[in-house]
């Protein structure tokens, strides 16, 4: 493993919305920076994935899209019909910059900003996860695929040791009927050894 640190020790703890928002507002400037330096690779390996399954033309949504860098990834991977959404201003005022995007907005804990069937795909690379949002996101993100639509997905090795997480994962499955369609472990911030599970979700 590497002497580098792994990011900021704060960031998998569970905090209040806010806190979140604050968090990432705060890092916004050096976030691209910080973890392309750790070897960020969970973003690539979604994509990848995700082109096993959905066409180039695919409407997809990467939700809680920060600075772009999972967009950039999906764009490397072929797709050509991405938009954005986030909470932090800050962070997607930089995913727009990209000129990856065809619609951003900023959207918020009780209002994603989109109409259950607008999308055939839903990206969530890291967002899902322990100080990020909760586990009980994942049952209305689901809610708003179509029949076939997919959700892809990673929780980092801190998510994955939280089993509130997984839980609402299978919970959320059984009550839509969804399957897991792709699940893989692989690097994450591959130069200080963390790894994630990349996951596609299918509806049913």
């Amino acid at each position: 493993m590497s002497d580098k640190k792994v990011l900021r020790p704060e960031l998998w703890t569970p905090r209040p919305v806010a806190e979140t928002i604050a968090v990432y507002a705060d890092w916004a400037d050096t976030y691209e920076a910080e973890v392309t330096a750790r070897g960020y690779r969970t973003p690539e390996r979604l994509a990848h994935a995700l082109s096993g399954f959905a066409s180039a033309d695919t409407a997809i949504l990467d939700f809680g899209c920060g600075t772009g860098i999972g967009g950039a990834a999906l764009r490397a991977a072929g797709f050509t019909c991405i938009d954005g959404t986030d909470i932090t201003e800050e962070m997607l005022m930089k995913a727009a910059d990209r000129g990856i995007y065809r619609n951003t907005w900023v959207s918020s804990s009780d209002d994603m900003g989109f109409e259950a069937g607008t999308y055939d795909v839903i990206v969530a690379v890291g967002v899902v996860s322990l100080g990020a949002a909760p586990p009980e996101t994942l049952h209305p993100l689901l809610a708003k695929l179509p029949v076939q639509g997919l959700l892809a997905l990673s929780f980092n090795d801190p998510t994955l040791a939280d089993a509130r997480y997984q839980d609402a994962l299978e919970a959320a499955c059984t009550s839509l009927s969804a399957t897991t369609v792709f699940r893989e472990h692989g690097p994450h911030l591959e130069d200080v050894g963390m790894g994630s599970d990349v996951i596609i979700l299918q509806r049913q």
